[in-house]
């Protein structure tokens, strides 16, 4: 594996300096879609678009200016790119961006519940003066995105509307580099942006640079013919079209509308489709859908003992993708059928409970628990069977789930439940949920409290107190699916809550000299005095200490001007940038010499790992450094 990477990082530096340039983008494109197709759990539309982006580049005479293999062969130097090599570029990026939009139309993303949380980040802070945080997200996030999404493809091939399409995907891109956590695309966004532009772009920034400087710089002179390119008869080469030029047509075109049309072909590859259509790659449906899991359980159950069992969710894999897809459920159920016989379990059995919320619906249920999946069937080309359908006529519900927890104290949490008729939920109630009730919300259930042997029936309006540390289940009775909710007080936390907050008022009393008794020992730190010297430390005052710190530097950050915003941000940056420059060195040192001892990687990875100074975790104030 660290020799594809390096081989892999040898071809990318290749095709950057145009040095060996077919050679090095087939040195990165093999390796690339290896990887990639190698674990189809990091599949996602960004790293897709690399590999099509590095396999056109393969294609294209992307070494004829300023590249080393111009310096080495005259007659590549300084020529002319043919027009179709433009056109399958650019034509990508404006698939990425139109696409993108059409799945935009989505009444999810129309209605504002694909990203309803965003609005309230700090970049949208300047939206929030003149606009609610409800309209910030319906009008600016979805709506902005939806807009931009559709036209910048449009407003980047004109010339007139070029410059305003520049200021704005460039704003844009670098608001996802802070929103989300995707990596390069945004950068690569950014970059493709000057694919639009006039090809001759970069000759007529080398021609503003400093004379002492364009003697590094490619030419500033005009581009000299290619016998690659078709003039027409004005041109310097006349005649027809060659064999290569219309077999270059051909290419581009059925390059093109293939990339049209995969994006709507899911009614092909029909196994991959859940409540939202796979494959998981080359949709472009790029943040339409948002999930939220609240409850995972798989059990599996002895073919020849009948015993039955139950798995931490996620045991033997890393991924956690395989809970919103049924063809990684398929898979990981057969790779656990053959690991649990090692661990005593004969012919296994195993089902799965995945509970989760799309865009702010009811959590439900993705597959029939009833079904053993190592057994069941699924193919590629039809649906599949036991997925159990997302409930759409329960979509409307939404708004009024959201005026319900707008109803709720800061303490009272809330889980909205939909459920189908003869399927039941098996739930446990913590401890620390000391309060905790059920209320339906439509439909009728059976609520069976196991340890007390007793049920109770609910219909819609009705709820109950459900008891603390015990094991309950609730049975859907009613002819259609049931919608019930889950009220609950995390006591424990309440409780921690409040010491918290006397200890908040004790340290302003004795600042302003209200507390007339002296503080214990224990007590000290939080007046930012040393602990005694033999003296514990108390486990609430580091907790304390702890959360006034980091409120301190969130109101830092909150009042930043925007020098200390953006200083802030490049640092981010550059240390990001350092780290993957020295993880990439100590990979290609221990691929050549050899791994060396274990404590001096631990101190060269925490070296890499250093983010400065400023960014360096403070010790507890009175308690010992380490």
């Amino acid at each position: 594996m660290y020799l594809l990477y390096a081989v892999m990082f040898l071809g990318a530096l290749g095709v950057m300096a145009g040095c060996c340039y077919r050679l090095s983008c087939a040195a990165f494109l093999g390796p690339y879609w290896y990887l990639l197709l190698l674990d189809k759990t990091t599949w996602n539309n960004h790293s897709y678009l690399y590999g099509l982006l590095a396999f056109q580049l393969a294609l294209l005479g992307a070494d004829r200016y300023g590249s080393v293999d111009g310096l080495f062969r005259p007659q590549k130097r300084n020529t002319h790119v043919p027009l179709w090599n433009y056109t399958l570029l650019r034509a990508q990026i404006f698939i990425v961006y139109f696409i993108a939009g059409l799945k935009k139309l989505d009444a999810d993303w129309v209605g504002g519940y694909s990203m309803g949380s965003l609005g309230r980040h700090w970049l949208f802070a300047p939206f929030r003066l003149v606009l609610s945080e409800e309209m910030t997200s319906l009008l600016v996030v979805h709506g902005g995105g939806l807009v931009l999404d559709l036209s910048a493809g449009f407003l980047l091939f004109f010339d007139a509307t070029r410059p305003f399409a520049l200021f704005f995907v460039t704003y844009f891109h670098c608001m996802n580099s802070q929103l989300f956590s995707i990596g390069m695309f945004p950068y690569t966004m950014l970059a493709s942006s000057g694919l639009f532009c006039h090809p001759s772009w970069p000759r007529r920034l080398c021609a503003r640079c400093p004379p002492w400087l364009r003697g590094v710089l490619p030419s500033t002179q005009p581009p000299r013919p290619s016998p690659d390119c078709h003039y027409g008869e004005q041109g310097a080469r006349r005649g027809g079209l060659r064999l290569r030029q219309h077999l270059a047509a051909a290419f581009t075109l059925l390059y093109v509308l293939e990339q049209l049309f995969l994006p709507y072909s899911h009614f092909i590859t029909q196994g991959y489709n859940n409540w939202t259509n796979g494959l998981y790659g080359y949709s472009w449906d790029m943040m339409v859908h948002s999930r939220f899991h609240q409850h995972v359980k798989i059990t599996y159950r002895d073919g020849l003992t009948g015993e039955v069992g139950y798995l931490k969710p996620g045991v033997f894999t890393q991924s956690r993708r395989w809970k919103d897809h049924a063809d990684m459920l398929k898979q990981y159920s057969a790779c656990l059928s053959r690991l649990l016989p090692r661990y005593n379990v004969s012919q296994p059995q195993l089902y799965f409970d995945v509970w989760v919320s799309i865009n702010d619906r009811f959590q439900q249920r993705l597959v029939d628990p009833r079904v053993d999946l190592v057994r069941a069937p699924w193919s590629p080309w039809a649906p599949t069977p036991w997925l159990l359908p997302l409930l759409l006529e329960l979509s409307p519900w939404r708004q009024r789930l959201q005026e319900l927890e707008n109803q709720l104290d800061g303490h009272t949490d809330a889980v909205f439940i939909a459920d189908f008729p003869g399927l039941h939920l098996e739930n446990f109630v913590s401890e620390d949920l000391g309060n905790t009730s059920l209320r339906v919300l439509r439909g009728r259930v059976l609520v069976e409290l196991v340890e007390q042997q007793r049920n109770h029936s609910l219909g819609e309006g009705e709820g109950m107190q459900l008891p603390p540390g015990q094991y309950h289940k609730v049975h859907t009775v009613s002819a259609e699916p049931s919608c019930y909710m889950y009220l609950y007080v995390n006591t424990t936390a309440l409780a921690l809550e409040r010491n918290l907050t006397r200890l908040q008022e004790l340290r302003d009393r004795v600042r302003n000299g209200t507390e007339t008794e002296p503080l214990p020992p224990e007590l000290r730190p939080i007046l930012g005095e040393p602990i005694p010297a033999g003296t514990p430390a108390d486990p609430l005052v580091t907790t304390f200490l702890r959360r006034q710190r980091r409120l301190e530097e969130q109101q830092r950050r909150h009042e930043a001007g925007l020098a200390q915003r953006l200083h802030h941000f490049l640092l981010k940056k550059f240390y990001l940038f350092r780290r993957s420059a020295l993880m990439t060195l100590i990979s290609l040192r221990n691929l050549a010499l050899g791994r060396p001892p274990l404590q001096q990687l631990a101190q060269e990875v925490a070296f890499a790992n250093w983010r400065g100074e400023e960014e360096e975790p403070r010790p507890e104030q009175g308690t010992p450094e380490l």
